[in-house]
């Protein structure tokens, strides 16, 4: 069994680590826990699986054996990790053809009449479809780190197995960044098109470059002189869905079809990035795709109309697409579910991501901060984030950048010569070296200082 996992997230040396089953894995999959803080889904070769996560979870922690510098364990790390961040996890709850098809029936009606709805409509509709979302244990609110925490704890067993203190490893982000920021602004109607100019000002306003996803055909007009507009002020396009009518997933070979147009819409408007109408996604669908990367993937999907979640906060690959997941909770959620116009939520949101050095995402609306009162709150949040950059080091940066940044690092290896640990790869020099330690039970990283720092 591989260790590519670990190798693919930490960009660390092919030794560190060798895996092996304890068994043969169970027919069937369900939920279990990895030590206390992981629930994994997937197969596994002891104990039990759960159909839910509500269930009593079998901890397999108790059954990973080492064989020498071997560990053998009672599942398949990328089995289970690619079962959360494509979200099969979620779809195998759905196992009844009456019931999906009751759900797309009354999912098609409210997609119908939601642009005849007012906000405070849509607002109830959705918070009695979304009752008793707070009592969801899995993933878990406000951010679910279960992918990080898999990974973190099969490394910190093969460190124990081989005797090593540390491991170095090629840190996440460039120039030793503690974590990254992205701001993306979804544009839902003319009202928000007409904000945007808007909107880049009081972007620009904080030093802060965003994406803006747009909405092809028929919800308003994009003329050539708007799109231009983002270009030369230095800000991103990309493609939001073909019409944001809420059904671009309902039908295979429907979504094939709206794929060819999505596709040729990226190419004239020159995006790189894609993100689908209401984070609706299908992971098994993405090659249809022509994009460099999407953003559709919610980590805890709690309340959004697609229910699930990635489990993860870092980008990774589904074939040769590269998922930068929404971490944090969207604009209309906090101010129209939850009717906050703080910045508690996503300040908790942040400092758990930043614990993983992660990716932190916001998608938030010109159409829902056109309101004063929404505007303070963006305003807050725009003011909190570029003190994160000044005081701490956070890397504030397009989509487009990351994609790059993550590219070039899948690519780059360590490298020891004569004793000395270096990185050979594209875009290296913006690359650090760090160590990975065990403290407290817990992984501990630090960065290489750099000669003359």
């Amino acid at each position: 069994m591989s260790s590519r996992v670990l190798i693919d997230h930490f960009r660390c040396t092919e030794n560190v680590a060798s895996f092996g089953l304890t068994g043969e894995l169970s027919g069937d999959a369900g939920f279990f826990r990895f030590g206390k803080d992981a629930i994994c889904y997937g197969q596994s070769a002891s104990g039990f699986r759960s159909t839910h996560p509500t269930d009593p979870l079998y901890d397999v922690i108790r059954d990973v054996k080492v064989s020498g510098s071997t560990i053998k364990l009672p599942f398949d790390p990328a089995q289970v990790i690619d079962n959360l961040r494509l979200e099969r996890y979620a779809s195998s709850a759905i196992h009844n053809e009456s019931k999906r098809n009751v759900m797309k029936v009354v999912r098609g009606a409210y997609y119908a009449l939601r642009p005849l709805m007012p906000v405070g409509i849509r607002r109830h509709v959705q918070k009695l479809y979304l009752r008793a979302w707070h009592r969801k244990p899995f993933p878990r609110w406000p951010v679910d780190r279960s992918v990080e925490e898999i990974l973190e704890k099969l490394l910190m067993i093969s460190m124990k197995a081989q005797g090593i203190d540390e491991v170095p490893f090629i840190w996440f982000w460039p120039e030793g960044a503690p974590g990254c920021v992205l701001i993306t602004h979804d544009v839902e109607t003319p009202s928000g098109r007409d904000f945007c100019s808007h909107l880049m000002d009081l972007d620009d306003e904080f030093g802060v470059k965003a994406s803006f996803q747009i909405v092809p055909e028929k919800r308003y007009t994009v003329s050539e002189k708007f799109l231009r507009n983002f270009h030369e002020r230095g800000f991103e396009v990309g493609i939001q869905d073909l019409n944001h009518d809420g059904y671009l997933y309902s039908d295979k070979d429907e979504f094939f079809r709206r794929a060819k147009l999505i596709n040729q819409y990226g190419k004239e408007y020159g995006a790189r990035g894609f993100r689908a109408a209401l984070l609706f996604r299908n992971p098994s669908w993405s090659s249809a795709l022509d994009f460099s990367y999407e953003m559709s993937a919610p980590n805890v999907a709690h309340l959004d109309p697609q229910q699930g979640g990635c489990c993860t906060v870092f980008p990774y690959f589904i074939g040769n697409l590269l998922e930068l997941p929404v971490t944090t909770t969207q604009d209309y959620s906090l101010f129209h579910i939850l009717q906050r116009h703080c910045l508690t939520l996503w300040n908790t949101q942040v400092r758990l991501i930043l614990e993983k050095h992660g990716l932190i995402s916001f998608v938030i609306h010109p159409d829902y901060i056109i309101k004063e009162k929404n505007q303070r709150t963006y305003r807050d949040l725009l003011g909190y984030l570029s003190r994160l950059r000044t005081e701490e080091k956070v890397w504030i940066t397009l989509p487009r950048e990351v994609d790059r940044w993550w590219r070039a690092r899948s690519q780059m290896t360590l490298v020891s010569e004569v004793g000395k640990w270096s990185i050979d790869g594209p875009d290296k020099e913006r690359a650090r070296i760090a160590y990975a330690r065990i403290e407290n039970d817990r992984l501990a990283y630090r960065l290489e200082n750099r000669a003359g720092s």
